[in-house]
């Protein structure tokens, strides 16, 4: 089951005035939001937030009933992140292989860190490479990753794949540790119209599989709940078209780009 988010009064004021402010949602297990808006008026900022990587300095936030900024390490074992530049990025060296083979493995110690089972714990070599298969197997499935569809099959480095496939990494890697809610930022970056409505369509499938999900993005698209920011007020629309307003004055780029390298993150 995914993870409802919730939030009142949620804010963060950095050295220049507010980046984001007098933010409230309310999002159902499984459910999508967007956050809309232009590059500088807090989306991402707002978006790292949530997933307890950037601590707020108004209001709060409960990521499936766990409290944010006071349970910040909780929240971000129980989320994954997309791509965030300077935050969550792929290592361009490394092949798609590669990369879902450490993930897998570095999911399965920390597993054991936190206590399986004995029975767990005692299986054999091949039994755990089996496990991570089948694991890694569904991810890729749920994302819609084919490698054999890649330029180099799985041995294809990720900077020679196209955006939409490096989405569907990320995601897939984010699914293999089995998250309660996926952050993503700047969906449409780079992305053709066609391709924009392939890469919601995925996160509709991820949030399917009950996974909830949080994109920023320039403009979703019909159905979504959106939260916009817009530099003067935040503006959240449910599925439904009902809207509720709140001031978000003197959020400006300055701030946002103060927020992100003074505010402490994961």
């Amino acid at each position: 089951m995914g993870a409802a988010v919730v939030a009142e009064g949620f804010g963060l004021k950095g050295p220049r005035g507010w980046v984001f402010r007098d933010v409230g949602l309310d999002v159902p297990p499984g459910g999508i939001l967007a956050i809309e808006g232009a590059s500088g008026t807090g989306r991402t900022c707002l978006l790292l937030a949530l997933t307890g990587r950037m601590r707020p300095t108004a209001g709060w936030a409960e990521i499936d009933g766990l409290r944010v900024p006071r349970a910040m390490a909780a929240v971000r074992r129980i989320s994954a992140l997309g791509p965030v530049p300077g935050v969550s990025e792929l290592d361009p060296a490394l092949t798609v292989a590669e990369h879902l083979r450490e993930r897998a493995l570095l999911r399965r110690r920390f597993d054991a860190s936190l206590g399986g089972s004995l029975r767990a714990l005692l299986r054999s070599r091949a039994e755990r490479a089996d496990e991570v298969r089948t694991v890694t197997a569904d991810a890729k499935a749920a994302v819609g990753l084919d490698l054999a569809d890649l330029p180099k099959g799985e041995r294809t480095a990720v900077r020679d794949l196209e955006r939409l496939e490096a989405l569907r990494l990320f995601v897939a890697l984010a699914l293999l540790g089995r998250p309660r809610l996926i952050a993503v930022d700047d969906l449409g970056l780079g992305l053709s119209d066609a391709e924009r409505t392939v890469a919601w369509d995925l996160l509709r499938s991820v949030a399917a599989g009950g996974t909830t999900v949080v994109a920023v993005c320039a403009q979703a698209p019909a159905g979504i709940a959106t939260l916009r920011t817009a530099g003067t007020r935040l503006r959240t629309e449910d599925t439904a078209g009902d809207t509720t307003e709140g001031t978000t004055r003197d959020t400006t780029e300055e701030g946002t780009a103060d927020a992100l390298a003074g505010t402490g993150r994961a």
